[in-house]
């Protein structure tokens, strides 16, 4: 028998490191090939590591909580199948430190020789990429000493920090006072001429019977994501409704040959991905995002556009379809079963849950007839659609008014009113209301 490396793999470009969340070998445990070994997350997305080759666990190399980078060694399998394959993954890596190691003997990012910013100095462990935004940013290793963290251990994640970028100046102006003084007053801070207000959260009661739950990681993320969304962003909201009769009876003519003919369940949410997609060629600005600085505007190339999606955990998942503008409705059909599949299964790489430039939610799912959704930073809208029910609406008609059945449904769209205004935001979501309108009853399946 040979022993082989199980590596960290590379989950994503904006990956650099894990945590590991729970093995599900232990040592001396045989391990059939594809066999999943331990469970990770990342600031993404939680994932399965599976073994490349059938043998047996000789060594785990770190512990459950332990943050590894990525490309580290993690476990070692002792494998006959994998000795006798001449293209086994070997790996040679070098030699394996505890996260306790890693803080102090970990490799620095490289920078001048005259920088302040020897963030390996520091006894808190910051990853790469943490350390690399600092660098760009210019933040001394003081400063990042101060920025409370949200992950293991009150470790900085990439989140944290892009969520202090925006009000630096005013954070930096005010921590060295907090690190003394446990409150601050509202009207200390103005007469000190800082334009902010210091709001401490609220004592809360526990009464007899009530049950104390701690948060799960997923559910920490959203909370900060959501937090921070929400103090970035200005949010305003613009409301549609929309006669979309013929589209449900386009649909409920189609669906039994479509999945007949093309092996997919049709949706109503491809259907609605692909009048945002067509809205945003109409109105790109909708499709950017502010940079760090707030003063400049991306405007993005891809229209890539997410879909929340409900786990059965009870937590909420944004898996991203790349390019939608360039898939015709079975493509976006497969794309939307095969991301929500996957997403429910947690079998959804990093990568799946990145990039994306606009999203869409369907509250319509639970009942709901409209929302006011949070913006998912760092884009600038949001779109959220309705349940759709039959209502008695005016037709116009050659030969006059008449009342009938038509199926109706809100569309709200939640934008960042520092770069979208009134005038675009409202004609955007009017925009995506007439391509439902608009569909075509006799369009062919």
């Amino acid at each position: 028998m040979a022993n082989f490396d199980l590596i960290m793999p590379k989950m994503g470009e904006s990956v650099a490191e894990a945590t590991i969340i729970k093995w599900t070998k232990n040592e001396g445990d045989k391990i059939k090939i594809d066999e999943t070994v331990l469970e990770i997350a990342t600031d993404k997305v939680d994932s399965e590591i599976p073994s490349p080759f059938e043998g047996t666990l000789v060594k785990r190399l770190f512990n459950e909580g332990d943050v590894v980078q990525v490309g580290s060694v993690i476990a070692v399998i002792s494998s006959d199948a994998a000795a006798a394959s001449s293209d086994a993954p070997k790996t040679t890596a070098p030699e394996t430190k505890s996260v306790a190691e890693m803080k102090t003997d970990e490799p620095k990012v490289s920078a001048p020789a005259a920088t302040t910013n020897n963030y390996g100095d520091s006894d808190k462990f910051y990853s790469p990429l943490v350390k690399s935004i600092a660098k760009e940013e210019g933040i001394s290793l003081a400063e990042l000493d101060t920025i409370k963290g949200s992950g293991q251990d009150g470790r900085v994640t990439k989140a944290d920090i892009l969520a202090y970028l925006p009000n630096r100046n005013k954070q930096a102006a005010t921590t060295a006072p907090a690190q003394k003084t446990e409150t601050k007053t509202a009207q200390s801070a103005i007469s000190a001429g800082e334009n902010t207000v210091i709001v401490n959260r609220p004592a809360v009661s526990v009464n007899a019977g009530d049950e104390i739950m701690d948060m799960d990681r997923m559910r920490k993320m959203i909370a900060d994501h959501m937090v921070m969304s929400k103090h970035v962003s200005p949010h305003v909201t613009s409301f549609v409704e929309a006669d979309v009769t013929n589209l449900v009876q386009w649909r409920d003519k189609a669906k039994k040959e479509f999945e007949k003919r093309d092996g997919e369940k049709l949706t109503f949410t491809p259907i609605f991905i692909e009048a945002v997609a067509k809205a945003i060629r109409d109105f790109p600005m909708i499709n950017v995002s502010v940079d760090q600085t707030g003063t400049k505007i991306i405007k993005r190339k891809n229209i890539n556009i997410g879909m929340a999606a409900a786990l059965p955990s009870g937590n909420l998942i944004v898996p991203v379809i790349k390019n939608a503008d360039e898939k015709n409705l079975l493509g976006l059909t497969k794309a939307v079963n095969d991301l929500a599949n996957r997403a429910r299964a947690n079998k959804l790489a990093p990568d799946e849950i990145a990039g994306g430039t606009f999203t869409l939610t369907n509250v319509g799912n639970f009942g709901n007839v409209m929302g006011t959704p949070i913006i998912n930073q760092p884009q600038v809208a949001i779109l959220a659609v309705g349940a759709i029910k039959k209502k008695p609406a005016v037709i116009e008609t050659p030969q006059g008014d008449m009342i009938g059945i038509r199926q109706f449904m809100f569309l709200s769209l939640s934008y960042d009113h520092r770069v979208v205004d009134g005038s675009l935001g409202g004609s955007f979501v009017r925009r995506v209301a007439d391509y439902l309108e608009q569909f075509d009853v006799n369009r062919p399946v």
